[in-house]
């Protein structure tokens, strides 16, 4: 179950970020960390994501970093320590190549995924239990590229109460993810009052999420779309995530001075 709720709020705030087309929404060298806590006051851990230019196969591409661990004191009863990478195009976002290394209380997971473009094939190769399979896919994107391709969708005519689709490979297979904009919110934080976008995933309910609108998120309203802070009612408790540290960004990060 605890091993479940860290990933699966990775995961969250790994999609939900959207911005425009107009002004890039990021940039190489963009650093960003996240605290959580359980039940609000328990801190259960911290979540970091990096972006960096890289060649790949003679290509120049993003690669980008995810790495989500326990606290010390979680950490005691049950041990987390996940990295995520994704390496995908830099104007078009498509995935080339998607890697999950986990270690959850001793449960690992060491699988690659390589995305070829052009036969729409991706090779899914797992270290762990030594096998390679191959699936079709389209117009998809891992959980990692997802978080980068969203912030860089036109909004400018979004509504409350539209949603915004998206086809998600994790794994070995595509599945629909939605996400339902609620409207803007003015929050505190950390940095000062902050104008976000109310954005509300449709998680699956049952063994993590209390129900399937369970999970509330806020991103910036500025031309960088970062998520700032996540509330979400779980099967046992409730989960929350905050912005803790930045760098790198691609565009101001703009404050609300009272």
């Amino acid at each position: 179950m605890k091993r479940k709720v860290l990933v699966s709020c990775f995961l969250i705030i790994s999609c939900v970020l959207f911005g425009q087309e107009k002004k890039k929404a990021y940039k190489g060298g963009e650093w960003l960390e996240y605290k959580m806590s359980y039940s609000g006051f328990f801190k259960a851990g911290t979540a970091e994501l990096t972006l960096k230019e890289v060649d790949l196969d003679g290509k120049k591409v993003f690669h980008a970093t995810g790495y989500g661990q326990t606290s010390t004191i979680v950490g005691w009863f049950f041990k987390v320590r996940d990295t995520y990478e994704s390496y995908f195009d830099i104007e078009k976002n498509t995935p080339y190549l998607f890697k999950r290394d986990v270690n959850e209380g001793g449960h690992i997971i060491k699988r690659d995924i390589k995305f070829n473009q052009e036969t729409k094939i991706a090779t899914v190769e797992d270290y762990k239990y030594k096998t390679v399979k191959e699936v079709p896919f389209d117009n998809v994107q891992d959980m990692i590229s997802a978080f980068y391709y969203l912030r860089n969708i036109d909004i400018d005519t979004i509504k409350v109460g539209d949603e915004i689709d998206l086809n998600m490979f994790f794994d070995s297979k595509s599945f629909p993810f939605k996400l339902r904009f609620l409207g803007t919110d003015i929050i505190r934080t950390k940095f000062g009052k902050i104008k976000t976008l109310k954005m509300r995933p449709i998680v699956q309910a049952g063994r993590v999420f209390k129900e399937s609108e369970s999970v509330t998120i806020w991103v910036t309203a500025d031309a960088n779309k970062i998520p700032i802070k996540l509330k979400a009612s779980l099967a046992v408790g409730s989960l929350r995530a905050e912005l803790k540290a930045f760098k790198g960004l691609s565009n101001s990060f703009k404050i609300i001075f009272d």
